[in-house]
């Protein structure tokens, strides 16, 4: 694989396949996951905003806790004083800088005319708004793409990053732009496909991919990765 950190990355013809191949053999390992574990589109997003530097049982906690006192609407958010909304979303950590990026969130999504409004916009003018607002960086930006606005983009987290480095699709040098268009490219723009990959991802890097003592010898992926017959 030959990759720079800011440009498109080259790969050889027979990668599509192996992509697919990765994901039918999770999807037959670990099944649907039915992604985002959200019960609308706007909890989605600010999920997004939260399981930042968390887990996501910790969201669904804070989640809890805000919706126990107002409604989850950006209207609710935004008149909230901000302190009571720190408090109640404690279980995050770092909960008055998330906090804070809700609250501005919520004010320039009502700003930008609601859901409503940007769901009309076509997915680079939409994805490059979300960029420009407060706290929202790519990997925020494309959870908010894919699982809220059904866009065909891929997600890349640090998942990814681990599995695909050692199955030796990636090697470490790409930036997130790059791996993300390669992903889009290589496997064509198929928004169920991508929901699904990523949750996969998470599912696989959490339970045997894992960052310390990797389970390879549970792995249905170790027969082809380099990193196992290390």
């Amino acid at each position: 694989m030959f990759m720079s950190p800011d440009g498109p990355l080259r790969h050889p013809p027979q990668l599509g396949r192996r992509l697919r191949s990765v994901f039918e053999a999770l999807l037959a390992a670990h099944g649907p996951q039915h992604w985002w574990p959200a019960e609308t589109s706007f909890e989605v997003m600010l999920g997004a905003i939260l399981t930042q530097n968390t887990a996501w049982t910790n969201v669904e906690k804070a989640l809890t806790r805000v919706g126990a006192r107002v409604q989850l609407t950006p209207e609710a958010l935004v008149g909230l004083p901000r302190l009571q909304l720190a408090e109640l979303l404690r279980p995050v950590g770092y909960f008055n800088v998330k906090a804070e990026r809700v609250q501005r969130f919520c004010a320039e999504l009502l700003a930008a005319g609601g859901e409503a409004a940007l769901t009309r916009e076509d997915t680079p003018a939409l994805r490059r708004r979300l960029l420009a607002m407060h706290g929202i960086g790519p990997e925020t930006c494309d959870d908010m793409l894919l699982y809220a606005f059904e866009r065909p983009v891929f997600v890349v987290d640090a998942y990814t990053r681990r599995l695909f480095d050692r199955l030796g699709v990636l090697d470490g040098g790409a930036g997130y732009e790059a791996i993300r268009a390669l992903f889009e490219q290589v496997l064509g723009p198929d928004t169920t496909l991508f929901n699904e990959y990523h949750a996969l991802i998470v599912r696989h890097a959490k339970e045997i991919c894992r960052s310390r003592r990797p389970n390879c010898a549970a792995c249905v992926l170790s027969a082809d990765c380099p990193a196992s017959h290390r």
